[in-house]
C-alpha cells in the first residue's frame, strides 16, 4: 500500500505490504483464528504456549481492524 498524504504512520505500518482489502481481511482473520487456537493450547502445551500469545494476537487483531476501518473511511483501497 502506498502512503497517502493524510494517512497516519500507524495505518501505513499496519498495512504496508498489503495491497487489497481482501488481503487485509485474510490477515485479520488469521490473527483472530490463531489467537483462538492458542487458548486451548495454553492448557495442553503450557511449556510452549502461554497467555502472552493470546494477548499479543488480540492487540494485533485490534490494530489491523483499526487500520482497515481507517482506510475504508478515509482513503479507500
Amino acid at each position: 500500500m502506498e502512503r497517502k498524504e493524510k494517512m497516519p504512520l500507524w495505518v501505513f505500518l499496519g498495512l504496508m505490504s498489503i495491497e487489497t482489502r481482501k488481503g487485509a481481511m485474510v490477515l485479520l482473520w488469521s490473527c483472530i483464528l490463531f489467537g483462538l487456537a492458542c487458548i486451548p493450547l495454553m492448557f495442553y502445551l503450557s511449556e510452549w504456549v502461554d497467555w502472552t500469545w493470546v494477548a499479543m494476537m488480540v492487540v494485533i487483531s485490534v490494530w489491523y481492524w483499526m487500520c482497515i476501518r481507517w482506510v475504508d473511511l478515509n482513503t479507500g483501497w
